[in-house]
């Protein structure tokens, strides 16, 4: 499997140029805002990307930095982002981490793994994300789509997006650690689904192991 990574990921740039972009990435290209990158990933957990992006710009019309975030109210927050998964609990993790960034960064994000891990709400996915959209930084940010899709295929064999994320690191080539994600994530939307995937226009199938996959389409 690791010798074909080459032939994949160049297949993937081909056939995902077809669909939309990620909307973490989109809004990472439009503006590179390094808050609004972090803003939008944080409100992209567990919400599917159309949703996520017109919350974003929702609410972005409000405030597109922490400074005038933190003069909303949680509940005009709330408002901007419904119907966001989670919005509540999301609402409140924005400004609380918009304080922190304030008081403690002076009101950029910070440019290191251990510093966004630091902030209220930020995991590993969330922060692998903000660094390579937003400081061009090469790390590996694994969500469900590139947890599933890395083991469908047989890349890697491991239980949870951490581990992924690690095992990837040892078999996957620096140069391509940034892409990854954008390539898996728009193929895990379109083509690689969770249940019943569309192996018979998948342009990687022939590489697939297609591990625990019992009906396809």
């Amino acid at each position: 499997m690791e010798k074909d990574i080459d032939k994949i990921v160049e297949i993937l740039k081909n056939e995902c140029a077809k669909f939309n972009e990620p909307v973490v990435s989109k809004i990472a290209g439009d503006n590179g805002n390094h808050y609004k990158i972090l803003i939008s990933t944080l409100l992209s957990l567990r919400t599917k990307d159309d949703v996520t992006l017109k919350a974003s710009e929702r609410l972005f019309k409000l405030a597109d930095n922490p400074y005038e975030m933190v003069e909303l109210s949680k509940e005009y927050i709330e408002k901007a982002i419904y119907p966001v998964g989670f919005y509540h609990r999301k609402a409140q993790q924005i400004l609380d981490i918009s304080r922190e960034i304030i008081k403690k960064y002076n009101g950029k994000i910070p440019p290191s793994l251990e510093e966004l891990l630091s902030l209220k709400g930020v995991g590993r996915k969330t922060a692998n994300l903000v660094l390579s959209e937003g400081f061009g930084v090469k790390s590996i940010a694994v969500d469900t789509h590139v947890h599933r899709i890395s083991n469908r295929i047989g890349l890697v064999k491991t239980k949870n997006p951490e581990e992924t994320e690690f095992a990837l690191m040892k078999v996957l080539p620096k140069k391509y650690w940034t892409i990854f994600n954008k390539l898996l994530v728009t193929l895990g939307q379109n083509i690689c689904t969770p249940i019943s995937p569309k192996c018979s226009i998948c342009p990687i199938e022939p590489y697939c192991k297609k591990v625990n996959v019992l009906k396809s389409r």
